[in-house]
């Protein structure tokens, strides 16, 4: 058989076998997929840039007319999406805390996030943690502003058996930091978590009492602590502090009440910063690892269904 004709025969098969995707074929999937991801709690502008990668991924496929479903094509094709905008650079606290614990160091940690977000009971759950890995902890109570904040924060301390250092109210934020990492460091305690005021209402005053504390403390890691059902108000947040004071991880707390999922999807895409952990329940062992591919299967769950 001649090449030509060889040839001939394979394009023949593979019409037969294949179909292409063309741009006409997916525009209404996109549509519905946008406003699907809305339903979710994620931005639309979010929505549309996820759709335009999608679409990039599917143009000019070879799909077999004899394997699996389009939709199954498309729900793949979607997963390869989310996962592969959503890889960014690891960050492994535990890990830095248990290296620099053999050099005798001590690693401070900022949790940074609005008031009612979840913040000081993820501190809370993060110091249980800790201590269950045998680690020594220090708390900090640089809320020096909310009523309550100091006493909230001490009753965890209480219950957990740990060190926190406070002052009065009204007092410098920066200066509890400054003596908790003093403390720590002269008494060779593994980490320092430091507990941060939230009041979005005077933004500007909290983000440069933040820097302030940050430049004072030098933290290892500043962590932002968001609420999961906040939706939307939770990437806005997450820009703010990310913008404003940087943030290395987030953490979500009231994960396992959000039905939506979609606050993960947008703080990682949009500050390009991973979600470490997520709160899942009431007690101090109900914070547990993020996992992508199991939060990638599960928000595809909701948006293809």
């Amino acid at each position: 058989m001649s090449k030509r004709l060889s040839n001939v025969l394979k394009g023949a098969v593979d019409r037969i076998a294949y179909r292409i995707v063309h741009e006409e074929d997916i525009a209404d999937l996109l549509d519905d997929l946008k406003i699907r991801f809305v339903e979710c709690d994620i931005a639309y502008d979010l929505a549309e840039k996820i759709a335009l990668e999608l679409e990039k991924e599917l143009k000019g496929q070879k799909v077999s007319r004899f394997g699996k479903s389009f939709e199954a094509f498309v729900s793949d094709a979607l997963r390869n999406v989310l996962l592969r905008s959503l890889e960014v650079q690891h960050v492994d606290i535990v890990g830095s805390i248990n290296e620099r614990s053999r050099g005798k160091g001590t690693t401070v940690i900022m949790f940074v996030g609005i008031n009612g977000s979840g913040k000081t009971t993820t501190i809370a759950k993060f110091a249980y943690l800790l201590k269950e890995k045998k680690f020594s902890v220090v708390l900090a109570c640089s809320d020096t502003f909310r009523a309550g904040a100091i006493e909230q924060l001490e009753k965890h301390a209480e219950r957990l058996k740990a060190k926190m250092v406070k002052r009065p109210y009204g007092s410098d934020p920066a200066s509890v930091a400054y003596d908790a990492v003093n403390h720590a460091t002269s008494h060779g305690i593994d980490a320092v978590l430091i507990d941060t005021a939230g009041r979005m209402q005077t933004k500007k005053n909290l983000m440069d009492e933040l820097m302030k504390i940050k430049r004072v403390a030098q933290p290892q890691f500043t962590v932002f602590v968001g609420d999961a059902l906040a939706g939307n108000d939770a990437l806005d947040q997450a820009r703010v502090f990310n913008s404003s004071v940087g943030f290395d991880a987030a953490i979500l707390a009231k994960f396992d009440t959000d039905a939506k999922g979609g606050a993960a999807l947008s703080i990682i895409y949009e500050t390009k910063k991973p979600v470490i952990y997520v709160g899942t329940g009431q007690e101090y062992k109900d914070l547990r690892p993020f996992s992508l591919p199991d939060y990638v299967s599960s928000l595809l769950s909701h948006v293809t269904q």
